[in-house]
């Protein structure tokens, strides 16, 4: 297991530039199987979740190429061609518990059941912040004619259907991976699939335009109602990520805590959302400067407070709402703000455990039950300081790294592999800023 030693104190100060979106990655990565013809993908971030995918892609026979520019390889950019995929291995235990192990596995179901009619699964990994179920898939599935069925003898379930049709569903919760999963389904189902409370996500936005770039038929892209109008054939295309949002927060609150004077580079503004009006309403100062974000130095930030004087309450929601990936940051941010402010996770019901973390720190927190935490901020009167702690999540890992860095001391997070799942050689970017993290 390995460890970042962190030497708190060091002011970061400088330009970084945000990898592309893991998300929307496992997403658009997972989509090259519904061809046989060659897709390039620019922008893939270099990532435990993103190469662990490849590497599965490549053992069920997809051909992955990296990509070179002027003789030198490009470690952003891969072609992918599926055009011989190993049947025999797409059912093998194998294959199953592999998937098993990775969370972004599971949108390889849609398109294997839209391309072959049939996918053995299990249930897939990812982190531990409480429940993630797949009901929102398997009910799409079922409402385009799949039947599934656990296979004796064996911990897994096939999914199976001769032939796909479009029907009419309302989603039981805009899930993001299930209306991916859904929509890559649907695009070879005879007929129209119409998807009512679909997740409307920029990066689920940018699946739909990559699919539609490669020949299907989907309208209502940015919209909680799609329409997939059933096609027989895809062919390549060329596509590339955006940047990531959740990356880009994270520099946020770490400029904001421990930064002097930051700028984001080419953020792609238009895809944040609220996110940088979540930072805003904790008193942090953000500067649009083309499609960069440029955040100074501040030494006090005060909380809002709402219209009526009441705390200031920040809750996650489906896009546009605040992302749930970001919570965590937003309540480091908020232990050195001026001022109070309830969190409230609602998505999620462990994820707000790491909290107990932050308070050994000597944050001062609340934790009201598993959805709720009030943050009373420091007003940087009284400074974090280190300790040894452990990820437990990749949002929750980067939010303590976050706290260490502005922490008096050294600190030691263990289980940095979860935030490797997430956060492309993020000691040597942030070294370039000024921090002082190690690997161990």
């Amino acid at each position: 297991m390995a460890s970042f030693i962190i030497e708190g104190g060091h002011l970061l100060k400088g330009t970084i530039t945000p990898q592309g979106a893991k998300n929307e990655a496992l997403q658009v990565i997972c989509a090259t199987l519904l061809t046989h013809e060659a897709v390039t993908i620019h922008n893939i971030p270099d990532i435990r979740d993103v190469n662990n995918l490849i590497q599965l892609l490549c053992d069920i026979g997809v051909k992955v190429r990296r990509c070179e520019k002027r003789g030198v390889k490009n470690e952003h950019t891969y072609t992918f061609q599926a055009d011989e995929l190993k049947l025999d291995y797409l059912e093998s235990d194998e294959f199953v518990m592999k998937c098993a192990e990775l969370r972004g596995s599971v949108m390889m179901i849609g398109p294997l059941l839209a391309r072959m009619g049939r996918a053995v699964i299990a249930k897939p990994g990812g982190d531990k912040i409480g429940r993630r179920r797949l009901d929102t898939h398997f009910l799409g599935f079922e409402k385009l004619g799949a039947k599934f069925n656990r296979i004796e003898g064996r911990d897994v379930y096939e999914i199976a259907a001769q032939k796909l049709k479009g029907n009419y569903m309302l989603l039981d919760e805009a899930s993001v991976t299930g209306t991916a999963n859904i929509v890559m389904a649907a695009v070879f189902a005879k007929g129209t699939t119409t998807i009512y409370n679909a997740a409307c996500e920029p990066y689920l936005q940018q699946l739909c335009k990559m699919l539609n770039q490669m020949g299907a038929n989907i309208s209502g892209i940015g919209s909680n109602l799609l329409t997939i109008v059933g096609v027989n054939h895809l062919h390549g295309a060329e596509h590339r990520i955006l940047p990531d949002m959740i990356e880009v927060g994270s520099f946020i609150g770490m400029a904001a805590m421990c930064g002097d004077g930051i700028r984001i580079k080419d953020v792609s503004l238009k895809d944040l959302g609220i996110i940088p009006d979540a930072f805003k309403k904790l008193g942090v100062k953000i500067k649009v400067e083309g499609d960069d974000l440029v955040i100074p130095r501040q030494k006090h930030y005060e909380i809002q407070s709402f219209i009526d004087g009441t705390i200031m309450t920040l809750a996650d929601a489906p896009w546009p709402g605040l992302t749930p990936d970001l919570l965590s940051v937003l309540i480091v941010v908020a232990t050195q703000a001026r001022g109070s402010v309830l969190f409230h996770q609602k998505m999620f019901e462990s994820r707000l455990f790491f909290v107990d973390k932050l308070i050994d720190m000597g944050a001062q927190i609340i934790l009201c039950d598993p959805h709720r935490a009030v943050v009373v901020g420091h007003d940087r009167k009284i400074t974090l300081h280190g300790g040894r702690m452990t990820s437990p999540d990749i949002r929750a890992g980067i939010a303590l790294l976050i706290a260490a860095m502005s922490a008096t001391g050294t600190s030691r997070i263990d289980n940095i592999e979860q935030i490797d799942r997430g956060y492309e050689h993020i000691e040597d970017r942030l070294n370039a800023l000024g921090a002082k993290i190690t690997r161990g």
